[in-house]
């Protein structure tokens, strides 16, 4: 997490090589697997990072503060009214309704969205070397619940996120380096 791209940089010093300290960050989820890593990381780094998980699945890295949501609720991120952030990072798996909700309640108060995808995301994930102008599968925007529909569930997600204006068109283009 050395730079952000989009939005106001309010944490950048005059002078400073692509260097960003003291974002602040939020993290959907926190308390598994790879957003556990991004919030742990971002704290190492010396950034102000909030946790919106249910706090049920483990506790949050130390030094992060955890914000109790439940993101199958329809109002289950109303605990983050009236905050802001230079960034989210959103992890959401097999709802698309998470990643409208959490735009919507959220968006107009961030400076930029990063959306974790996955390698499922690709039509012909079998071939080797691909990168982010191979093709993907159709976006699915219906709820079904079946984890044969995780990548295109992705797609779709990751265009709702561009659609909102809050990422680059290439993620490359977030970091410096």
């Amino acid at each position: 997490m050395t730079g952000f791209a989009g939005g106001e940089d309010r944490s950048r010093e005059p002078g400073a090589q692509g260097i960003v300290e003291n974002v602040k960050i939020l993290v959907l989820g926190g308390t598994r697997f790879v957003s556990r890593a991004v919030a742990a990381e971002a704290v190492a780094r010396g950034h102000d990072v909030t946790c919106a998980a249910r706090g049920e699945s483990g506790a949050v890295p130390e030094g992060a503060r955890l914000v109790a949501v439940d993101r199958d609720r329809p109002d289950g991120l109303a605990p983050l009214a009236g905050e802001s952030f230079d960034g989210v990072v959103d992890v959401a798996r097999l709802s698309l309704r998470w990643v409208r909700e959490a735009l919507a309640t959220l968006g107009a108060r961030v400076g930029h969205w990063t959306f974790v995808s996955t390698g499922s995301v690709y039509a012909h994930p079998e071939v080797p070397g691909q990168d982010v102008t191979a093709p993907v599968l159709s976006p699915i925007t219906e709820v079904t619940g079946r984890q044969e529909d995780y990548g295109g569930v992705k797609v779709a997600s990751e265009m709702r996120v561009r659609e909102a204006g809050l990422s680059p068109e290439d993620e490359a283009e977030l970091f410096d380096g």
